[in-house]
């Protein structure tokens, strides 16, 4: 075929032969050609014509046998609540425009938003082949007043507790804007502990009571921005989704022993008030690895088990601009059934 289209465009032998297989090469596809540009040259236009049309219709069947290969498809679904997270699908590199948020798919050709506590009811989303409006679920959570509190216990009033707030805060903040690549939520999250639920996602809490030191009295406002779980001191606790530990200290001023567990997608696990931290920064683990042991550190009221999840837009350097989701909102995820080592993957280097 190529020597035909040689001949009809009248090209010289050299462009007919660069191709590995060519057919005509050397002396003998020189004489060829010689003898064919001769015909076609003596041939009436009506001919010529006709060779054209006729090898049209010889190329048609190979252009149709290798057809252009489809777009994947594009949706989104998730939890489509406030403090809920969003995942959608396309092909690796689509860019997918959520309210003022542009995010672009990684190799797995998802991307996964989180919806912010107060986030607007309605968000619309467009990509190359998706243009929706979705409806967002409203969060009612309470308020809850903690009478007879310790001011002294909280805040960091000492010189010593306002040097070791601010080296917590520190700590706190490189690992926030370490970014790891992993699935995020796309296999599910499993609960970090057996131990009931005590205390949700976003109820925001007053707190009054009286300095021991001063005897003055003192009242503070907070939303809780994490999923606590009763649990006794020393109850395992396990990695709800595999991951990167990106932090790991015993003694954090406000979170006592704290683990910051990378989930990829922008997804970051924070547990606080450990007794043990048995993991170091680094470590890759396994869904369902045991990563620590619950415990009443840091300014905690009792023993119990707090898990936060932080989604940080990886689109973005403003870290300040990052916000908590609803843990307990992520278990309803269907969780799939990987392959997870039970532990620790892949230590990092002594």
């Amino acid at each position: 075929m190529r020597a035909a289209l040689c001949l009809i465009a009248g090209l010289a032998l050299a462009g007919c032969s660069e191709s590995p297989g060519q057919a005509m090469a050397g002396e003998a596809g020189a004489g060829l050609i010689t003898e064919a540009a001769q015909t076609i040259g003596q041939a009436a236009p009506e001919a010529l014509a006709d060779a054209v049309d006729s090898l049209l219709a010889e190329i048609a069947p190979d252009a149709e046998a290798a057809p252009s290969p489809e777009p994947a498809a594009q949706a989104c679904s998730g939890i489509l609540k406030q403090g809920g997270l969003i995942i959608c699908d396309g092909a690796p590199g689509d860019v997918f425009h959520l309210g003022s948020v542009t995010l672009t798919a990684d190799e797995t050709g998802s991307i996964q938003f989180g919806l912010a506590r107060q986030a607007p009811l309605s968000l619309g989303v467009r990509a190359r082949a998706l243009e929706a409006a979705f409806e967002i679920a409203e969060r009612r959570d309470e308020l809850r007043t903690v009478p007879g509190f310790d001011c002294d216990r909280i805040d960091a009033r000492t010189p010593e507790q306002r040097a070791h707030a601010a080296r917590s805060w520190e700590i706190k903040q490189a690992a926030f804007a370490a970014f790891h690549p992993g699935r995020g939520a796309l296999d599910g999250f499993i609960r970090p502990s057996s131990a009931p639920p005590s205390s949700p996602f976003g109820p925001a809490r007053r707190y009054i009571g009286v300095s021991k030191t001063s005897g003055e009295p003192c009242e503070s406002m907070s939303v809780h921005q994490g999923y606590d779980m009763a649990a006794p001191v020393g109850t395992p606790v396990v990695a709800p989704a595999a991951g990167v530990v990106t932090l790991a200290d015993p003694d954090l001023y406000y979170e006592g022993g704290t683990i910051f567990l990378d989930h990829g997608h922008g997804l970051l696990s924070v547990f606080m008030h450990l007794s043990e931290v048995n993991v170091a920064p680094g470590d890759v683990v396994a869904r369902g690895a045991v990563i620590a042991k619950t415990g009443n550190t840091g300014r905690s009221t009792g023993p119990h088990l707090h898990w936060g999840v932080k989604w940080r837009n990886p689109a973005s350097e403003n870290r300040g601009a990052d916000f908590y989701i609803d843990p307990a909102l992520l278990l309803d995820l269907p969780v799939l059934d990987v392959a997870d080592a039970g532990g620790v993957l892949e230590m990092s280097a002594p």
